[in-house]
């Protein structure tokens, strides 16, 4: 399908402004957009996005309309309400949630779009905001064949890889499972470097030796060697506490579905444990941090540390 109308994009944060920018350099149908934040408005509107004055006004133009929201809150919030999407949305408009949101949330907003005659598709992203500067994010979708289709072509503006998982739902489990396993080998990699360098081998050895056996992982090479090692957790990165939410869903579903996910759980656990010790803005792998800083109740560290790698 060839979109007549203007594609509409809500949200320019981290991910939200590169992505939009990413769309209207592509897509070949105009874009607009609006954001709570004027900043990144301005910065858009040079790569020729249209500012709307509000999210109604950019609701009642656009037939595709693009959500990156921090959270399932704002979507909820942005969906109801007398100037909400639901309220507006129309016939025929597709409305595309980019962020990570609960499943179950996700499932009944799609029920009550698709009783106004319009489409709903989820479509988290997954990958870094240097990704979504370079257009080579990947997307997991949960939309109908037919919403798949309309909407595939824009999602290529901005991602390299894009799995059509299923049904509406189907992109965020997919998505939360993988953030869910993400941080359970955070965990892991926090706490051997931890227990590595309490024990006198340097981390910088541990890794690197680590990549070479049956440990090595994209999180090691990536969050564990760039992050953990050298200690560098900037903010404006995914953080500790959106990392909460996105386990905290996780957790949310497997209870809904009757599992025990213990490992997601101590993950929880460490993450919330963060974000009380003053962490919460910082890249989620500062929990590195906060399990090297600690050791068993009435203990003392043992062993010689060989670097501060």
């Amino acid at each position: 399908m060839v979109e007549r109308r203007p594609i509409g994009f809500i949200g320019l944060g981290v991910m939200g402004e590169p992505m939009c920018a990413n769309l209207v350099r592509k897509c070949g149908v105009p874009v607009i957009a609006y954001d709570i934040r004027t900043e990144p408005l301005a910065r858009l509107a040079a790569e020729g996005v249209r500012p709307a004055a509000s999210a109604g006004e950019l609701a009642r133009e656009a037939g595709v309309v693009m959500l990156s929201l921090p959270s399932g809150n704002e979507l909820r919030a942005l969906a109801e309400g007398e100037e909400g999407l639901l309220a507006l949305c129309r016939r025929g408009q597709l409305v595309v949630d980019l962020g990570t949101s609960p499943v179950g949330l996700t499932r009944a907003l799609a029920e009550r779009f698709a009783g106004k005659g319009a489409d709903y598709a989820d479509a988290p992203v997954a990958r870094t905001r240097e990704a979504a500067k370079a257009g080579t994010l990947s997307i997991m979708v949960g939309a109908s064949k037919a919403a798949f289709r309309r909407l595939e072509p824009l999602l290529a503006c901005f991602a390299s890889d894009i799995t059509h998982c299923g049904e509406v739902g189907a992109g965020q489990v997919v998505k939360l499972v993988n953030n869910m396993v993400l941080f359970e080998i955070g965990t892991a990699l926090g706490e051997g470097l931890a227990l590595a360098r309490r024990a006198g081998v340097g981390g910088e050895l541990l890794f690197s030796t680590l990549a070479k056996g049956s440990a090595d992982s994209f999180a090691l090479r990536n969050h564990g060697m760039k992050a953990m090692l050298p200690g560098i957790f900037p903010e404006r990165a995914f953080s500790a506490e959106y990392a909460l939410k996105d386990v905290s869903y996780a957790l949310e579903l497997a209870e809904a579905v009757g599992l025990d996910l213990r490992g997601a759980s101590l993950a929880r656990t460490i993450l919330g444990e963060a974000i009380a010790a003053g962490h919460g803005a910082l890249y989620w792998p500062v929990i590195a941090k906060l399990i090297g800083a600690r050791g068993p109740a009435g203990a003392s560290p043992h062993g010689k540390l060989l670097s501060n790698d």
